[in-house]
């Protein structure tokens, strides 16, 4: 019986090594690359990147060299009790006061030092600088992002998916609605804070193409570890065809099916809450999906973009992210599929 149950132990363990292993996998299936400070894919995470690496060499010197003096000390203590307690060596407590006087002086330079060399790289990661303005939103659980431009036609709003073309500065304006949330890709830039009734700006630029993970860095919430994003770099012809693309309005429907689902779409209470240009939803308490099928993750990354996906979010929007603010809207089995149909084809 105890090897039965060692058995029935291993192969448990085993499937539960595997079932973690699907969903790393599933996880990491939208990024190209892992999100990682020590990976820097532009100049400003670069610059981080190498003021990360002068505060670990210096507080990696600084602490050899307090675990040597330590060595020091114990292997040349002797047990020896004194006769007198309170006699001492004058010339050794001199000695020892300016020693302790030299340490302190080194703290407070290598301090000073560490400080202007990090305001020195934040003063040159905040400087001014033109380029493509994206303001972005913090909601709870989700990124609104707005693309700027000097002409009217050409703005358009998406959600939890920033596309931006390699080798350009990029400007983000960074507003919250709700609370304070924090703004973080790691391989490109810092993290910068989303403060309601404040807008602060981020520049970054990414030197690689690729797919790079971002995530709210502040506790916001319930759902604060499903607040995702991805950044998405692109050659800038790439770039200008997805813009193009953005700026259009939904793609019509094709198939009977997801004709009906756009009607019962239009018919519920879904464009109360969403907006799709080219349609009588005009939405904008949630995000918009006039190209939701576009989009590599549904749900600020919660979930892969799929028909299936789709109609699990609907169907039970509170059991895949609780506390959401999507409310449920009833639907039959067949408007279920109809409305996912039509929402997967809006590319």
């Amino acid at each position: 019986m105890g090897s039965l149950n060692h058995v029935r132990c291993g192969r448990s363990a085993a499937a539960v090594r595997a079932a973690g292993a699907c969903v790393l996998a599933a996880g990491l299936a939208g990024c190209s690359r892992l999100p990682s400070v020590l990976d820097p894919q532009g100049p400003e995470a670069r610059s981080l990147k190498r003021l990360f690496d002068v505060f670990m060499i210096v507080s990696g010197v600084v602490w050899v060299a307090v675990m040597l003096a330590l060595v020091v000390v114990v292997v040349k203590r002797h047990p020896g009790v004194r006769s007198d307690p309170l006699l001492v060596d004058p010339t050794r407590e001199r000695r020892g006061h300016r020693l302790v006087g030299a340490l302190a002086v080194a703290t407070g330079l290598t301090v000073l030092g560490l400080t202007g060399v990090s305001y020195a790289v934040q003063r040159a990661l905040h400087a001014e600088e033109s380029g493509i303005v994206i303001r972005v939103t913090g909601h709870q659980w989700w990124w609104e992002l707005r693309y700027d431009s000097e002409t009217p036609s050409r703005q358009f709003t998406t959600a939890n998916e920033i596309h931006v073309p390699v080798g350009e500065p990029v400007v983000l304006e960074l507003r919250a609605s709700d609370v304070i949330h924090s703004f973080w890709v790691p391989a490109v830039m810092g993290k910068k804070d989303l403060i309601p009734g404040q807008a602060n700006r981020m520049r970054l630029t990414v030197e690689r193409p690729g797919v790079y993970r971002g995530q709210c860095a502040e506790f916001c919430g319930l759902q604060h570890a499903h607040m995702g994003l991805l950044l998405v770099a692109e050659p800038r012809a790439d770039y200008d065809k997805w813009v193009e693309k953005q700026i259009a309005p939904a793609d019509e429907p094709v198939t009977e099916e997801a004709k009906r689902g756009r009607d019962v779409f239009q018919g519920k209470a879904c464009v109360m809450c969403h907006g799709i240009r080219g349609t009588d939803a005009g939405g904008r308490t949630g995000p918009d999906l006039t190209h939701l099928g576009g989009r590599q993750t549904l749900a600020a990354g919660t979930l892969p973009t799929s028909r299936g996906t789709i109609a699990a979010w609907i169907a039970d929007p509170q059991g895949i992210k609780p506390g959401n603010q999507m409310p449920l809207v009833k639907l039959s089995a067949d408007e279920l599929n109809a409305v996912a149909a039509y929402l997967e084809g809006l590319q």
